[in-house]
């Protein structure tokens, strides 16, 4: 894990938008129709080594392959493992039931997505016997990278969490929830320590630990979710068991979509549960206008002092620019919550493409707010180290 040494470093949370050709070809694959399997590989490699230019473009320190060959940020896994079949029956955010207005808007928006509430469901054992297409999108990644070496500080590389599998991967086999959870960190296991193998920091894609309170667990009282989230974390920890905690950091949000948001838990609530992680670095929320205030809470629960801190400083879900000074605003209240310039890297709210075909920023916006976060960054450093 890198630290801000002489500067705040810049990166993001992992999703980046799709063409829509590559879109295309992703959502008919998922959904089993007939594909140009060599046009799919085409697009998939220019799209990476788009991703990465662009990435180094904006200004960039920490890249990555923009999830590019993935279906959905967490969706991919019943692509590459074993054990899944049919369709899951997830229910619907809070904010969709309350708020049906908006609800009938995003369904008006995104009318072609790839799966997200009827994905797959565990019907056997979850067994991941084939790296290959894990491997491949190493391998993908770190060509398009190697004639960039100089212009970039680190390379990371996602994958989804154990949890979020399971609340979005339904169990429709195993006795209990626990049960599965800890399969699926058996199984990730493999993935998660192939990705540092390989050279990559590995970024955990966990919006289980926070989202899930207006998802699976809506209706149940607080403790109960928080005790998922233990649960949750323990899996999480078991699957990195062989992992050094400097290779990976841990992304946590409250659901990539720009609604409401008023049934969201409160970050207070989690931070003792997320500090449990074993990980070397944290990244939330803390851009969008729901949570802009929990620099707060972080002030008063302090972030383990070998964890750093990756805030959002930019809002995945608008199209407005944020103003470098406002980034650079953001940066220094990140600065203060955790009392150490050198363990706060800025990054993005969440992912800009975290399904294909849902993607709320238009692509040139993205990079232009990429390049706001960097300026921003670039300011804050001024004011930081003078």
């Amino acid at each position: 894990m890198q630290l801000s040494t002489d500067r705040i470093l810049t990166t993001h949370v992992g999703s980046l938008p799709r063409s829509a050709t590559l879109t295309d070809l992703l959502i008919r694959q998922e959904r089993d129709e007939t594909i140009d399997e060599a046009l799919l590989a085409r697009e998939t490699k220019a799209a990476v080594e788009d991703v990465v230019r662009q990435q180094i473009a904006a200004g960039v320190d920490i890249i990555n392959d923009g999830e590019q060959p993935r279906v959905g940020f967490q969706t991919y896994v019943p692509q590459r493992m074993k054990g899944f079949g049919g369709a899951s029956s997830r229910p619907m955010p809070t904010d969709y039931a309350e708020f049906p207005g908006f609800a009938k808007a995003m369904a008006a928006r995104f009318t072609r997505r790839s799966k997200v509430r009827d994905a797959p469901q565990a019907v056997a054992d979850v067994r991941y016997e084939d790296l290959t297409a894990a491997e491949q999108e190493c391998a993908l990644f770190e060509g398009a990278s190697a004639g960039h070496a100089g212009h970039y500080v680190d390379r990371f590389m996602t994958a989804a969490s154990p949890g979020i599998i399971a609340t979005t991967m339904l169990n429709a086999h195993y006795d209990s929830h626990e049960k599965y959870v800890f399969a699926l960190a058996r199984e990730m296991k493999k993935e998660y320590e192939l990705i540092v193998a390989r050279g990559f920091v590995l970024q955990l894609d966990a919006p289980d630990l926070a989202m899930e309170r207006v998802v699976l667990f809506q209706d149940k009282p607080l403790a109960e979710f928080l005790a998922v989230v233990e649960v949750h974390i323990a899996a999480l920890n078991a699957a990195l068991a062989n992992i050094p905690r400097d290779r990976v950091r841990l992304h946590c949000c409250w659901g990539n979509w720009e609604g409401p948001h008023v049934h969201d838990v409160p970050v207070g609530e989690i931070l003792p549960l997320l500090y449990q992680a074993k990980v070397g670095g944290l990244s939330l929320e803390l851009a969008n206008p729901r949570h802009q205030h929990e620099y707060a809470e972080l002030k008063r629960q302090k972030l383990p002092a070998e964890m750093v801190l990756l805030p959002g400083v930019l809002d995945s879900t608008t199209n407005y620019v944020e103003h470098p000074e406002v980034v650079a605003n953001r940066l220094c209240e990140a600065v203060d919550a955790v009392g150490d310039r050198t363990r706060v890297i800025a990054s993005t709210d969440c992912g800009f493409g975290t399904f294909a075909g849902y993607e709320f920023v238009a692509a040139d916006v993205v990079w232009a707010k990429l390049q706001a976060a960097a300026e921003g960054a670039r300011i804050a450093s001024k004011r930081l180290w003078g």
